[in-house]
């Protein structure tokens, strides 16, 4: 009997596996493309009433809490249907409900319909997020899915990459509303693809008691199938949102869900205020957009890194290291330092905020079977967005009261600990269901006589 682990070598496994890793990285860079454009465009928009109105520091941290709220109501409302209609649907509409929102955001002449349209963008990130996770929980290997999950959700920074560097390229108050209408490129280069490469989890499919079409998929892509008797259990035990609140899951849902708040709440703040701060600090637009750049490329070189770590020494110890050096590089950089300096402690600041958002999203995905699995990255991002909604709302708030950019990284180190402290508490990840031994689900015969059966 073939394991899983031996299966990965299956050629049908590793292009299914490809095509997964590339549709939802893709997917998740113009997450990042949203959540990094809107920081990026925040100066031009409070220096120019003629864009969307006259426009205070605190009315635009608001407007960049609208798209988490977004993304909170996208993250919950996938994860209640995720476990049960399957993952494909659920990224097929997120990245057409996205697209659509983000390019009518470039048309908005006034603060209240661009609010709603941030809102509803939100919306389709948050499926989005939600289906990402669980897709390469169920089709990346057991021995590499904090790496192939890296990957993914590296697509968040970089996506943030791409948009301060298109907004250097911009100039003129009006470039801001081409960054937006960019935002509509995943229906013309992401949709066509994911409509015909990405197929829908074979494992998702067993789970809810579809085991002929598991089958048939196993066997056209290659991915291995849990055995019969583990999966009879997932089968007969509460779906999504129902299984959270099990004694099983119930008090790591809450701690899991502070950690996320935690990371969110930094890597929104950060994102959508460091500009502005370094602004004020003394650093002209494009040293800002600098930083903004260094923020992002070091949470994409660190999560790459780190999700190997996490892979050897499982992620919850990874998780509150990254977490410390965020709260000392934000620490450090209220110290007058020279610029290479501060960007080298950027660069970790990245690592600690966003990239630690990464390793979040994969000790979660991997957290949870399957049956509950959309529903507790829903909640990870759900309820982790109230720390992100928050975290544009008090950098605002700092600015408006003329804190200096010292005490704004102070608070912003302090919650880093606090994600730090919540991690440690984390409960091991409970058993699953003991399968009798000796089963697996059959399969078609394959050429060379082999039947489609591997364990999870």
């Amino acid at each position: 009997m073939k394991t899983e682990q031996h299966r990965t070598t299956d050629p049908r496994h590793r292009s299914t596996l490809r095509w997964v890793v590339a549709i939802a990285t893709a997917a998740l860079l113009f997450d990042g493309y949203d959540l990094v454009v809107y920081g990026a465009v925040v100066p031009v928009l409070l220096r120019d009433p003629s864009q969307i109105g006259a426009l205070t520091a605190g009315q635009a941290g608001a407007l960049g809490s609208y798209a988490l709220m977004g993304v909170m109501v996208g993250a919950l409302i996938a994860g209640a249907v995720g476990d049960h209609i399957g993952r494909r649907r659920v990224t097929v509409a997120g990245i057409v409900w996205f697209s659509l929102a983000m390019g009518l955001s470039a048309f908005a002449t006034d603060i209240t319909v661009f609010g709603i349209l941030r809102f509803l963008t939100g919306i389709g990130v948050g499926a989005l997020v939600v289906t990402a996770g669980a897709l390469i929980a169920e089709f990346a290997p057991p021995h590499r899915r904090n790496v192939y999950n890296a990957m993914v959700f590296s697509g968040i920074p970089a996506g943030g990459v791409l948009a301060a560097l298109l907004a250097l390229l911009t100039s003129g108050n009006d470039g801001w509303r081409a960054l937006f209408l960019f935002g509509t490129a995943p229906l013309v280069v992401l949709l066509p693809v994911a409509l015909l490469r990405l197929p829908e989890s074979p494992k998702w499919l067993l789970a809810r008691g579809k085991a002929a079409r598991a089958r048939r998929l196993s066997e056209r892509t290659g991915v291995p199938l849990p055995d019969a008797a583990a999966d009879k259990a997932e089968e007969n035990a509460k779906v999504g949102f129902a299984a959270l609140a099990t004694r099983r899951y119930a008090p790591a849902t809450l701690l899991l869900g502070l950690m996320s708040c935690s990371g969110l709440l930094l890597t929104y703040a950060l994102n959508t205020w460091l500009p502005e701060i370094m602004g004020q600090s003394g650093f002209g637009k494009s040293y800002a957009l600098l930083f903004l750049l260094t923020l992002n490329g070091g949470a994409i070189v660190g999560a790459q890194i780190a999700s190997r770590s996490a892979d050897r020494l499982g992620p919850q110890w990874v998780i509150i290291t990254t977490f410390v050096l965020a709260a000392v590089s934000l620490i450090l950089l209220t110290v007058g330092l020279p610029l290479a300096v501060l960007l080298a402690l950027v660069a970790i600041a990245g690592i600690g905020t966003i990239g630690t958002q990464v390793l979040i999203y994969g000790f979660v995905s991997n957290y949870y079977d399957t049956v509950a699995r959309a529903a507790g990255v829903a909640w990870c991002a759900g309820f982790g967005r109230l720390g992100g909604i928050g975290g544009p709302i008090i950098g605002g708030a700092l600015v408006s009261a003329g804190f200096s950019p010292r005490h704004a990284f102070y608070i912003f180190a302090g919650v880093a600990v606090f994600g730090a402290l919540v991690t440690c508490f984390v409960p091991r990840r409970a058993a699953a269901v003991t399968p009798a031994p000796a089963l697996s689900v059959p399969g078609p015969v394959t050429g060379d006589g082999a039947s489609v059966m591997a364990h999870e």
